[in-house]
């Protein structure tokens, strides 16, 4: 039987406070086990798992493979560019050729929303949405509520501001879902043709102004400018969204107390953050990345049916 409340993580939306407490407990083990000098335990010794990327990913992908080794898992590596998918072959015919090779669960991000929820209702396998479109990434909502905990030693009651494009964010959406069940006070911030119009149902705060945005938070979420999901201009220039939207350390030192500055990656130097902040003592952004890895061993481990 599974760990968790769900077979599969499609989305933070789907899980309950209490999953995500026991994901970061099962998190704090395995960050014990990263940081040994032997970095591996045998706790999927018999799952093979499949990476299937239909979008390009750097750090999640990485993130996703070190973890599926740290717990000894077999792993299948999936690329759509050089698929069959060029040839036509739809999702679910790719995915059912793969699992007919008895892999057990897959870590899939798609460029449609939907997708993973899409194949979950067709096939046995555990799934793990790795982003899909512009609705959820839930392990990243789950690293970053994680990293939060660890540095201010919890996520409730907290003040967390998501600043840059909302609209077209992902991880924005997770985040919310994700910080809202732990119990902080979440504010969004960005020019107004970044916000979603349905925003303000989700229960957060609404800023237009950074600084404003800045000093109300103990923590800053800083996501970058989604240039490739905009089909249409949403501001003049990246110059002018940096000189109102832009964070730099000049600002973060102005500040009437200290935040905590995160960012999912990857980083647009020079526009949402610069060098100077980014690599600031505020910064937790490699902490995240770190944290990262744990997350999802603690997510590969609990859906495969272990028990923490």
């Amino acid at each position: 039987m599974s760990g968790l409340s769900q077979p599969h993580l499609l989305g933070i939306k789907n899980i309950t406070r209490d999953d995500i407490e026991l994901i970061f407990k099962t998190a704090d083990n395995f960050k014990e086990v990263i940081n040994r000098p032997i970095k591996k335990v045998p706790s999927l010794r018999d799952v093979t798992i499949a990476n299937i990327f239909f979008e390009n990913s750097t750090r999640t992908r990485l993130s996703f493979e070190l973890a599926q080794k740290r717990l000894s898992a077999d792993v299948v590596n999936f690329s759509a560019s050089t698929s069959s998918v060029k040839k036509g072959e739809t999702l679910l015919d790719t995915v059912n050729n793969i699992l007919a090779m008895k892999v057990d669960m897959i870590v899939m991000r798609h460029a449609s929303v939907g997708a993973p929820h899409f194949l979950a209702k067709h096939i046995k396998a555990n799934i793990i949405n790795a982003g899909d479109g512009t609705h959820e990434h839930p392990t990243q909502a789950l690293l970053d509520a994680y990293s939060i905990r660890e540095k201010l030693k919890a996520v409730k009651g907290k003040k967390v501001a998501i600043i840059g494009d909302i609209l077209h964010s992902r991880v924005a959406l997770s985040n919310i879902f994700a910080l809202k069940k732990l119990g902080a006070e979440v504010l969004v911030c960005g020019p107004p043709t970044l916000l979603p119009k349905y925003i303000d149902q989700l229960g957060v705060n609404v800023e237009w102004n950074l600084l404003k945005a800045l000093e109300w938070c103990d923590v800053a979420n800083v996501l970058r400018i989604q240039l490739e999901r905009q089909q249409i201009k949403y501001f003049p220039s990246l110059r002018e969204y940096s000189l109102y939207y832009g964070i730099t350390k000049k600002i973060l030192d102005s500040l009437k107390k200290e935040i905590v500055l995160m960012h999912p990656g990857p980083i647009n130097r020079g526009v949402e953050l610069s060098s100077d902040a980014a690599d600031s003592h505020h910064s937790i952004i490699l902490d995240q990345v770190e944290n990262g890895v744990a997350i999802r061993m603690a997510v590969m481990y609990l859906l495969a049916g272990a028990v923490s």
